[in-house]
């Protein structure tokens, strides 16, 4: 069994609205146990004997049936949660500025997105490993900052989603409960 955080992309904007209740009860009937939603922004942890790209093919599918719109998620094992918050070498709070990472299942829509990136020069980000990468924004302006208009692109939209970095901690400490009830 093994020990999951799933990042859903675009629930609670933009029209969608999914009660964190009624996902933990979608997602109950499928081959997960331990089911557990963090905040109202799409952040699951989970357990299932699937591999990722099966437990990312079972979710996506229960949540087109059970709400009936085009979703996507990001999976990653809760170890490699663990292992992206510990690499990120920005602040998790910092006055100044806010630190996020954009989790991608598809490293070549990341490769692209961190190539883009390097060529504003007001984005300073690191890349993570192949499925994420951390950038800094402005406290106050996140959404109008230029990294955040690239990755709010509807070519990405499919593979990608972005978590602040408080947020990510709080699913690396979920899934590391989830792992320790596993036993």
């Amino acid at each position: 069994m093994t020990s999951y955080a799933v990042f859903l992309r675009g629930i609670n904007v933009g029209g969608i609205n999914i009660k964190m209740a009624d996902l933990k009860e979608a997602l109950q009937g499928g081959p997960f146990t331990g089911v557990k939603t963090l905040l109202a922004s799409g952040n699951v942890v989970l357990a299932s004997e699937l591999e990722p790209a099966a437990v990312k093919q079972e979710f996506e599918t229960t949540l087109r049936k059970a709400f009936g719109y085009d979703a996507w998620v990001v999976v990653v094992t809760a170890d490699r949660v663990a292992e992206l918050v510990a690499a990120c070498r920005y602040p998790a709070d910092d006055k100044t500025t806010h630190t996020y990472l954009t989790l991608a299942s598809d490293p070549a829509a990341l490769d692209e997105l961190f190539a883009a990136g390097e060529a504003l020069d007001s984005v300073e980000q690191e890349r993570l490993g192949p499925e994420a990468l951390a950038w800094l924004a402005p406290a106050g302006g996140t959404l109008e900052s230029p990294f955040s208009k690239l990755t709010a692109k509807p070519k990405y939209k499919a593979s990608t989603t972005t978590r602040n970095l408080r947020t990510m901690i709080k699913v690396r400490d979920a899934a590391a409960a989830l792992e320790t009830a596993a036993g």
